[in-house]
Order: structure tokens, then sequence, then C-alpha cells
């Protein structure tokens, strides 16, 4: 079996943020700037156009777009009357009524090269494993065109980038949400894509060596040393970019274990009648986690089901933000300064695509979660490692 460890980015600043920020502030080359801002169409509604719908009149005066794609850019908030956006394609026009319309520039066919820095654990012929950095966006999509891992992917791996799973994600056969960090594996072509996306669909539940493990940092702390959570996930039906636990939704599995608990004394104001102190209690852990599916938001969604989300999580743990107060000020300094859900791949462990020959990867914890878990340590009451 080979080792590798992947350490953490020495181009990060003194602020913990990764080179691609960086990178970021540098002016691209022309060639992989990103389109000019659109420019605004605008329409003036006719008197005979009076109570109309929206998405209709604006078929009739910009022919050159269908109006499906009228109604999706409605839908978008690109388009105003008389300086309110609407969003309404069935929205009835008055006469004289201004419309203006923003509709983006074409995009290319697919995405393009951009020289943005690796950090690259391992590579072969067949496959690819990096360490990502906070605030990398792992393939195009609505919003991020440019700027992603793909865009590196393909100046760093040129013509040999495996085409399955579209233009848009070539070789990408898992992913980590842009706040997430730590390790990925990405093939370089057909044949390898295939067996990875194998045995990332298996998890070996069949008995293989594949294994996905992060580090985790929640708010509160379970109450037994390790358990599973095995909750289905779905799109919520509130938020279509939110995931939640719904009945009828994917399997997912996750499997957690407590490394360290961090107790802090709860000032009188934090208790309720019901609940009288009885000393320090856990403000917050640091948790091990192990999937055996892998649904999109996975970890974030299952441990805010148990009442444990994620530090630093602005979309499943937002309700927790007032307990910042209850840790230690340098504590509070280093989550302040987070930004981002506190949550780090930390092991990738598989078979090489063509080989079999088992791979094993660990990434120890960037700066800014090193920092976040440092001052939890230096500054807690009491911890409990089980």
């Amino acid at each position: 079996m080979i080792r590798a460890r992947a350490t953490t980015c020495a181009a990060a600043d003194s602020a913990g943020s990764p080179a691609i920020d960086r990178l970021a502030r540098r002016p691209a080359p022309e060639t992989f700037m990103t389109p000019p801002s659109p420019t605004p169409t605008s329409v003036l509604v006719a008197s005979d156009e009076a109570g109309e719908r929206l998405d209709r009149v604006l078929a009739r005066h910009l022919t050159e777009l269908s109006r499906s794609r009228l109604k999706t850019l409605i839908e978008a908030g690109t388009v105003e009357v008389d300086g309110h956006t609407i969003r309404d394609p069935g929205h009835r026009v008055n006469s004289g009524a201004a419309i203006k319309v923003d509709v983006p520039p074409p995009r290319p066919a697919r995405p393009e090269p951009e020289p943005i820095p690796l950090n690259v654990v391992y590579e072969d012929a067949d496959m690819i494993v990096i360490d990502k950095p906070a605030g990398l966006v792992v393939h195009p999509a609505a919003g991020n065109w440019t700027g992603t891992l793909v865009n590196a992917l393909i100046a760093h791996c040129g013509d040999s980038l495996s085409g399955i799973g579209g233009e848009r994600r070539p070789g990408i056969v898992h992913r980590l949400d842009k706040d997430t960090t730590g390790l990925m594996v990405v093939a370089k072509n057909d044949r390898a894509h295939a067996a990875l996306a194998a045995q990332f669909g298996d998890h070996g539940r069949s008995g293989g060596a594949f294994e996905r493990g992060y580090l985790a940092f929640a708010w509160g702390a379970p109450d037994r040393p390790h358990g599973r959570i095995d909750r289905p996930i779905d799109r919520d039906p509130r938020a279509r970019d939110r995931m939640a636990v719904r009945e009828g939704g994917r399997e997912a599995v996750t499997f957690w274990q407590v490394l360290e608990r961090y107790r802090v004394e709860k000032p009188a104001r934090f208790h309720t009648k019901q609940k009288r102190p009885t000393g320090p209690e856990a403000v917050a852990s640091f948790l091990a986690c192990r999937l055996e599916t892998g649904r999109t938001h996975q970890i974030r969604v299952h441990l805010a089901s148990i009442g444990h989300p994620l530090m630093g999580d602005p979309v499943y743990g937002a309700g927790f933000r007032t307990k910042a107060a209850l840790l230690p000020q340098p504590a509070q300094a280093a989550l302040s300064r987070l930004g981002r859900q506190a949550l780090h791949a930390h092991i990738l462990r598989l078979n090489h695509p063509l080989t079999g020959e088992i791979l094993e990867f660990r990434s120890e914890l960037p700066p800014d979660l090193a920092r976040l878990h440092d001052a939890l340590v230096g500054s807690r009451a009491g911890s409990g490692g089980e």
C-alpha cells in the first residue's frame, strides 16, 4: 500500500487565505478574463400591449431570444419594469412601461484553461489527487463560470483529462463544497474515471479499500463517543439551494467519532429554569466523520439534524451563531477569521483505478482550522477524547 501525506499549502498568507485568493487579486491574462458585463436591452410597452403578459411582450420585441429563454431570464431576476425587478413571467404590463433586460453574455462552449496553482499530492498517467483550498469551486456553474478547479485542471493536464461527466465536469468523480478543504481525486482518462466512479458509488460496502474521512468542528458535543447517522437526504422544498433530511430522499449514512470536547462554564444568562448549571459543559467538539454514501452537503446536514451543526456553517448552523459568545476570546477570534464551515477532507483511501494497488492519502488541518483547533485546546476548561 502506498501512503502519501499532504502538507498544508505553504503559499497560504498570514490570514489563512489560500494562494488562489492572492492569484484572484492579480489581473488574469486577457484570454482568461471574465466576459464583460451584460448589455441592457430596453423595451417600451405600446398602448395596444397594455395588460399583456411580460414574457409575451418581450418575445415580440426581442425576437433573437426564445420565449422559454426570456422566461428563464425573468425568473432569474434580470428583468426590470419601471425600475422594479419582476420575477413573474405572467406579470401584466401597463402602457408606456419601460422594460429593461440584462441579457448575460454567451458562455464558452467548454471551460477554458486557467493558470490557477494546485497543491498536487499525487499524480500519474491515470489520476491526480489535489489538496483543495477553501474558496475554490470544483466545476463551472451559474455564478462561477471561471476560476474553478476544472479550469485549473484543464491547464495542468491538457487534453488528457477525462471527458466523462460532460464538458464542464471533465474527470470529476466527486466534489467538495466551495469552502470545504481537503483531498480530491480526479480521473485523467475515461477508463480511470469509470473505475473511480464505481468505487465512489460503492463506498467500500463490497469490502474494498475505499474510505473517505473528514475532520469537523461542531457546536456542542454528542453524548456518546461515536455513532451512526442514517437519515435520507433530499432537496429542501423551501430552499432549492439547501439540502434537508426528508422521507423519500436518497439514502445517506455518516459515521462520527468524538476526538475532543471543549468545555466552558456556561454564563448564568444562558441557563434556563429547567436546566441549572451542573459544571462545565461542551460548547464545541472535534469530530472524525466517515462517509458510507456521498450526498450533497451530507456531513453538514447530518450533524445539524442531530443538533450539532458545523461551526462557521452559514447555511445549516446559522441558528447557533450566538453560541460563539460562550467561547473564550481566542477561539471567538479564530472562528470569526474562519469565515466558512469547519470541515476538512482528511483521508482518502482507494484502489488505483488501473493497477488495483491500495493508495492512502492524508491531509492535515489547513492553517485556518489549525488556528481554531489550537485556540479551542489552549483555552478549554476541560476536554474528553473518547
